[in-house]
């Protein structure tokens, strides 16, 4: 593939380098720091022969085109995952966003990638030297919302094609009008005469959740277009392929498994990685993914080395030359040309992956792995029947959508039921002692609970759940999971201890205690005080009050050079 490529972006401030993001280092009241709340940067890409490799982050210049194996003609969506050059995270995005929280942990800003939107147009044009003009706009976000992002692209870039420069940067200017993307709230975001409206996912919210509401009482004009979802794929066109094995895959997704995906074009490579790595939710993807790779990707040899096992990763391409290079991987999926008819295309059959031929691979799935759970031949023939019927893409994705829902809910159920049940009791959090430790989680006690409260309680799958949840165990997921659920345990158990001291009488705890005791709790009851004011601790507002009115208290019963100490002018 000889690519070049030429590069611009919108107005020069916010542009953002991608070793140090724009919004890391902008004040809440500067120029631009709307817009970064959504975008770090907008590229422009060209392909020029002549020029060379013109944009300095080469690896967004291949990921912004087709490769040569593609050829993709027109206009293509498509989008990669790309790792923070160096791989260092930049201050502000260390821990929880003020803007993540309250955001399903699935849509919380990544600290070390960015998500790059790709629109490429492909014509013919006899004044361009090969003949053809070639060009991508890119949006360069740390936010997953692909929908929203696709949709802004549709009506931004055929008209930037057309006129180039001035209307990027006007829309740069009404993106940096934007409100923030809030968790759980409903936005209209105006852009070339058009107004999107959508809603910021939130943890509150629920599956059922019903349409979008507008925001406000005033009638919009324009009449908004209103996105169903800021990231949600259409699951089952994503899947129609592959809708025989989807619990199989659901499985590998569990797992961790290492997956290439080898699909005819960007757009397709991107949709089915995207689709797989949300299969899990709520249930956070925390293994690496790249919805497109090529083999000039900076991390093309980590990711190809064989003196290690595969990484955990899933990895979407066009080029074959991965078939040769990956051929030691553990599972393969190879899908071909999507075809649009009423009927349900042909579905990729499950191969030993000793049948992968380097140069002419047929659509399957290669792999050795045999599924835990027992197919739901029911979800098949509702799927099927829903063809028949011509039923909507929209309706047969819910029906996929809450199947997969409720095989992780089931899954993760019993977790979360054995993990509460290491919590010390409410009556064991005494005031002035240190808080008793959550239990450690022992994997065969909790295997040992599963027959009177496992996933057979909420799911009709049969099959071997106690090896699925052993091969869990040692997954990135499970390790994901526990990390956070202990991490918020702990927190509540902060929390209560913090109410337990409020309600406790510091007066007579004072009495007897020495001024190296007192200085003690005022210093803990400080750190509480930022943790909670950081919402890192759920505590009521009252709470806090008391707090500080026990700090005052506390500090007012030392002596006066302590005092100064302790509060200095």
């Amino acid at each position: 593939m000889d690519q070049g490529a030429g590069a611009g972006a919108g107005p020069q401030r916010a542009r953002g380098r991608l070793g140090a993001p724009s919004s890391g280092m902008r004040a809440p009241g500067t120029p631009w720091a709307r817009f970064s709340a959504w975008l770090e940067c907008v590229c422009v890409v060209t392909f020029d022969l002549e020029l060379g490799q013109a944009l300095e982050k080469s690896s967004i210049c291949y990921l912004s085109f087709p490769d040569s194996h593609s050829g993709c003609l027109g206009d293509t969506q498509f989008s990669f995952r790309i790792r923070q050059c160096g791989g260092q995270r930049c201050p502000g995005h260390a821990g929880e966003k003020p803007g993540d929280r309250g955001a399903p942990a699935s849509l919380q800003r990544e600290p070390a990638h960015y998500f790059g939107y790709v629109y490429f147009r492909q014509v013919k044009d006899s004044s361009v030297k090969r003949g053809y003009f070639q060009k991508s706009l890119v949006l360069l976000s740390r936010l997953p919302f692909v929908r929203l992002f696709q949709a802004l692209l549709g009506l931004v870039a055929p008209e930037f094609f057309d006129k180039l420069a001035p209307c990027l940067e006007a829309v740069c200017n009404e993106i940096d009008q934007w409100p923030a993307p809030a968790p759980g709230r409903t936005l209209s975001l105006p852009v070339m005469g058009v107004v999107l409206q959508v809603h910021i996912p939130s943890r509150a919210d629920t599956p059922e959740s019903g349409p979008l509401e507008p925001s406000g009482h005033e009638t919009l004009l324009p009449a908004p277009v209103v996105l169903p979802s800021v990231h949600e794929l259409d699951l089952f066109r994503c899947f129609r392929p592959v809708l025989a094995h989807v619990q199989l895959l659901w499985e590998l997704m569990l797992l961790g498994e290492p997956l290439l995906v080898l699909a005819p074009s960007p757009a397709v490579s991107s949709e089915m990685v995207l689709a797989l790595t949300s299969c899990l939710q709520p249930l956070k993807f925390c293994c690496d993914y790249r919805p497109y790779f090529t083999i000039h990707d900076s991390e093309f040899k980590e990711f190809t080395t064989r003196t290690q096992a595969p990484p955990n990763v899933v990895l979407g391409v066009t080029n074959p030359f991965f078939i040769k290079t990956l051929q030691h991987w553990p599972h393969i999926l190879r899908v071909g040309e999507p075809k649009m008819s009423g009927d349900l295309p042909k579905q990729v059959k499950l191969k030993k992956p000793s049948r992968l031929k380097t140069l002419d691979t047929k659509p399957g799935l290669y792999t050795a792995y045999t599924a835990h759970l027992h197919r739901d031949k029911a979800l098949l023939r509702r799927l099927l029947k829903g063809l028949q019927k011509k039923r909507p893409s929209d309706v047969q994705t819910a029906v996929l959508r809450r199947h997969l829902l409720e095989l992780t809910q089931s899954f993760i159920i019993p977790l979360e039921h054995y993990m509460a049940s290491l919590m010390p009791l409410q009556k064991g959090i005494v005031p002035w002692k240190t808080p008793p430790q959550i239990r450690p989680f022992r994997q065969d006690d909790f295997l040992q609970s599963l027959e009177r409260s496992g996933p057979q309680l909420t799911c009709v799958l049969k099959g071997d759940w106690l090896g699925l949840y052993r091969r869990f165990f040692k997954s990135p997921h499970f390790d994901g999971w526990y990390r956070q659920r202990h991490r918020e345990m702990t927190q509540k158990l902060e929390a209560l201890h913090l109410e337990a001291i409020c309600e406790a009488n510091i007066e007579i705890w004072m009495k007897d205690k020495s001024e190296v005791e007192v200085v003690d709790l005022i210093l803990k009851l400080r750190e509480r005080l930022v943790r909670a004011q950081g919402h890192q601790l759920p505590v009521k507002e009252a709470t806090l009050k008391r707090a500080r009115l026990y700090i005052d208290t506390a500090i007012g019963s030392l002596p006066k050079d302590l005092q100064a100490v302790l509060c200095p002018p």
